[in-house]
């Protein structure tokens, strides 16, 4: 499957992160769209690299389970990462 394969399915696996994980994420829709776009394909890549699965066929069940699981770590991470920065932060 083709990069442009990963960014389909990317966009997917991200409303599908989005679903398992809701909560109000810092930076919107569109920044966890580009986090399920960039999970899918880190997924990918680490799964390649492991040997797990196949990673060719857009309707493999194993592929999506790889880019949904990518897009779940990415997202966890990014709330981690950005929650962190906006908690210490005074509103007035």
């Amino acid at each position: 499957m083709g990069i442009i394969g990963w960014i389909v399915l990317g966009l997917i696996a991200g409303a599908i992160a989005k679903a398992i994980l809701p909560g109000d994420d810092p930076g919107g829709i569109f920044i966890t769209i580009l986090i399920g776009i960039v999970g899918a394909i880190v997924g990918g890549f680490i799964a390649s690299a492991l040997g797990i699965g196949d990673l060719d066929e857009f309707f493999d069940i194993g592929t999506w389970v790889i880019a949904i699981a990518g897009s779940l770590l990415l997202l966890l991470l990014y709330r981690a990462i950005v929650g962190r920065r906006t908690t210490g932060r005074v509103h007035r």
